[in-house]
């Protein structure tokens, strides 16, 4: 039988997608002009950036 290595799945692009729709529903909560969307959209993708560089890069994948 050969040993068949499973491919590490990357699944950092959920946490970017979450970040980046928090974000944008975030900025369009405050209703304080369209301009505070992307703004937030890009935040949110900056906070998903930092989530996985600092709290999630020790995981061990079971």
């Amino acid at each position: 039988m050969a040993h068949h290595h499973k491919e590490e799945e990357n699944n950092d692009s959920y946490f970017y997608i979450i970040g980046l729709v928090a974000g944008l529903f975030t900025g369009a909560v405050v209703n304080q002009g369209l301009i505070y969307i992307p703004i937030g959209g890009v935040l949110g993708l900056l906070t998903a950036a930092l989530f996985l560089k600092v709290l999630v890069k020790g995981r061990q994948s079971a």
